[in-house]
């Protein structure tokens, strides 16, 4: 399987090349040379499938031949080690995402690139380096994933004061192969950092550059799987369902497009922004207009500029109204999110994290899409890692977690730098 950027289809390379490097030199991103559905005669067996096949099964699909099926069967089952529970709150069912070692749906991704890349680098005397931008999430997955890997060193670029106190610590607490940069800035600054420093022509040759963020191709081949894994949990003779996936860099969803392309039943997809609104907006109006992300309580999805939206319009087409064939995109405030959350804890005793009630809120917004159909909410964090935003909605403590617990008392180590790409720059090449 060859893997070609979105900028020139006639760019094609492997899928060592397309994850090592994570990004193309003309800045666009890899996609798969093509997405062909499995035979519908899989999908009928495959509701009985334990999740490790099921996800080595679209994984071979995904990836044709790049690796020998012994190492990826290996690869896949160690990056399936914890589950995506199905449950039904109320009227609709909820995919909880946050078993992982971090609680978040990162892990799975995260989990999975580190035993894709530690395979691909061996006999490797280079180090391989690994960038990565986060709005809060992807970096703890990132260093949890990679933390202790031979031969890969990370360094996780993060905005300065906008993340929660306890997804810092997830950042910053590691050592060893993992540094931690806070940006004074917003992510999409973290985000210019990061493709600047791939688009470089002498970290490019100095270095050997990769990247975690969902802009690597192998981020998204895991995030097609527990698509599948929902579907497997719904009670038989479902109706397709309709997914709600809160978005901020819009790599959830394009994985669920993939899923969607591999043969799973799905209805349509419901994209719930917070108030950086970029895509509903291009939904709405047909105009892409990428600006500056604004702070909010559901801070991993504060992007103004969201990478996977290249992908998107190469699998869905260039225009709003292809697009509103599979998905329907809407935004919410943050005065919605905390009446959510509140909301739900009081009818369903159910505690949702601040980006799961901005998905609720969208589905509550739009009934219509899954009158009839099974409506599931990706819950894509654990409350625990917005506890402050949990206690100012509900009035009350937030749920813990022992693992997030245990961070409290470990020493934080961070760089903080502006976001000027020559002090950057001059930071990788230093610290080689």
């Amino acid at each position: 399987m060859n893997f070609y950027s979105t900028n020139d289809a006639s760019h094609q390379v492997g899928l060592a090349e397309a994850v090592l490097r994570g990004l193309p030199a003309d800045n666009g991103l890899y996609m798969p040379e093509t997405l062909e559905a499995l035979p519908s005669s899989f999908w009928r067996g495959a509701k009985d499938m334990p999740f490790p096949e099921l996800a080595l099964a679209m994984t071979r699909q995904l990836i044709k031949g790049s690796v020998p099926d012994p190492e990826l069967r290996e690869i896949v089952e160690r990056a399936c080690v914890f589950d995506a529970p199905l449950v039904q709150v109320g009227d609709r069912y909820v995919l909880e995402l946050f078993h992982g070692p971090t609680l978040a749906f990162k892990d799975f991704g995260a989990c999975f690139m580190a035993q894709l890349m530690g395979w691909l680098i061996r006999g490797n005397d280079q180090k391989l380096r690994i960038l990565v931008a986060t709005s809060g999430d992807t970096g703890g997955a990132v260093a949890a994933g990679f933390f202790g890997v031979p031969g890969i060193e990370v360094t996780i670029l993060y905005p300065e004061g906008k993340v929660s106190p306890l997804q810092e610590r997830q950042l910053t607490t590691w050592g060893g192969n993992i540094r931690a940069i806070a940006i004074n800035g917003v992510f999409d600054d973290c985000q210019a950092l990061v493709k600047q420093a791939f688009l470089d022509e002498q970290l490019r040759t100095s270095l050997q550059l990769s990247s975690a963020n969902s802009i690597n191709i192998a981020r998204l081949i895991p995030q097609s799987w527990y698509y599948a894994r929902a579907w497997q949990q719904l009670p038989e003779h479902s109706a397709a369902p309709v997914f709600c996936v809160p978005s901020g860099n819009f790599g959830n969803i394009t994985g669920g497009v993939f899923a969607q392309r591999l043969g799973l039943p799905v209805h349509r997809f419901l994209a719930a922004t917070n108030t950086n609104d970029v895509v509903p907006e291009f939904l709405r109006t047909g105009s892409y207009r990428a600006r500056p992300s604004v702070a909010t309580l559901s801070n991993a999805m504060d992007v103004g500029n969201p990478s996977n939206v290249a992908r998107l319009h190469n699998l869905l087409g260039p225009s709003a109204d292809a697009w509103d064939r599979i998905l329907t995109g809407d935004s919410v405030s943050d005065d919605d999110t905390l009446a959510t959350m509140q909301l739900v804890w009081k009818q369903h005793d159910y505690c949702l994290d601040p980006h799961g009630a901005v998905g609720w809120h969208s589905m509550d917004q739009h009934r219509d899409l899954w009158d009839g159909y099974a409506g599931i909410l990706l819950e894509t964090a654990h409350p625990a890692k917005f506890a402050e935003v949990v206690e100012q909605a509900l009035k009350q403590p937030a749920p813990t977690a022992e693992s997030l617990e245990s961070l409290k008392g470990l020493e934080v180590h961070k760089i903080n730098m502006d976001p000027d790409f020559e002090t950057f720059k001059a930071f990788l090449l230093d610290n080689r």
